[in-house]
């Protein structure tokens, strides 16, 4: 595994309540230099698979602004790099990710009408979009506490792990606000409008069991084995057709917005342009030739 410089720079101290982080602003830190980003967001390459690992346990890993937009970067690096063939989004400490960090945000002044939705636009709407819209299968290795737009990050990867000591909580209510990040497209889409609205409603804490009930998670394992887990599906994924798989994923996310005629068109499409693939090709002749195909991404 080949890591990116990681130096030793210390992040801020957590917020008080790490279930119930603000949301709604973007920090700029000014002072954050190239490096101390690479030390906040982890990134390796291991067998194909881009590992993307938030880095600021003290804080609950709650995003930053920098943050955010390496994030952002990764997954379209990840999108454009055909030896890249599957990515992890995890991170460390006890925390997955406790939403946005609003410290080292600018003042406000003088609001103009629309300030607020374009922030939103061009924030946490992005980072989800990057997850929903990345070309390579996204796996959220979920190790603790995913609150806010953090738990719309994790529900926004294409497959969802959870350690038994994760946590889902849709914190928006108990602080007033609206939930951002997609999590009111994403809810009723994977467990139906009923349930969204009572996660969001009531803010209440989702253990990883109930998660994984409601349909939330794929899988819940223990602490210990979160990351084998997720290396063993990352690497299956990144031994697969990755063409194929980009353009399933394009055609689900798809179908959930289209009607059927729409969807049918879509998935001839993606037929015939898959079928140019070299994957695909050497899937039919494995066939024939009853044999194991091996792929290799293009």
């Amino acid at each position: 595994m080949t890591p990116s410089p990681s130096p030793g720079s210390v992040p801020p101290a957590a917020p008080d309540d790490p279930d119930a982080p603000a949301a709604h602003a973007d920090p700029v830190d000014s002072a954050n230099t190239v490096d101390t980003v690479d030390s906040l967001v982890l990134h390796a390459t291991d067998n194909g698979v881009s590992w993307l690992t938030l880095n600021r346990p003290d804080a609950m890993n709650a995003v930053t602004w920098d943050q955010r937009e390496r994030l952002i970067g990764r997954l379209a690096d990840a999108s454009a790099d055909p030896d890249i063939r599957a990515v992890v989004l995890t991170a460390t400490g006890k925390g997955f990710c406790a939403g946005a960090d609003l410290r080292g945000a600018p003042p406000a002044g003088e609001r103009v009408a629309g300030d607020v939705a374009r922030m939103i636009r061009g924030g946490a709407q992005r980072l989800i979009t990057a997850v929903l819209d990345c070309e390579k299968p996204v796996i959220a290795a979920v190790n603790g506490t995913a609150a806010g737009l953090g738990a719309h990050l994790a529900l926004a990867c294409d497959l969802v792990l959870a350690a038994e000591s994760a946590r889902f909580i849709e914190v928006f209510v108990r602080r007033g606000l609206v939930p951002d990040g997609g999590g009111a497209y994403l809810l009723p889409r994977l467990i139906g409008p009923q349930r969204a609205k009572e996660l969001l409603f009531f803010g209440d804490a989702l253990s990883a069991a109930e998660a994984e009930r409601l349909g939330l998670v794929n899988r819940v394992v223990p602490d210990g084995e979160l990351a084998k887990t997720a290396r063993e599906w990352a690497d299956r994924l990144a031994a697969g057709p990755t063409r194929a798989l980009a353009l399933t994923k394009q055609l689900v996310n798809a179908s959930l917005d289209a009607d059927r005629s729409t969807a049918f068109a879509a998935e001839a499409t993606a037929q015939e342009i898959n079928m140019t693939t070299a994957d695909a090709q050497e899937g039919v002749a494995s066939f024939v030739a009853r044999r194991r195909p091996t792929f290799r991404g293009r």
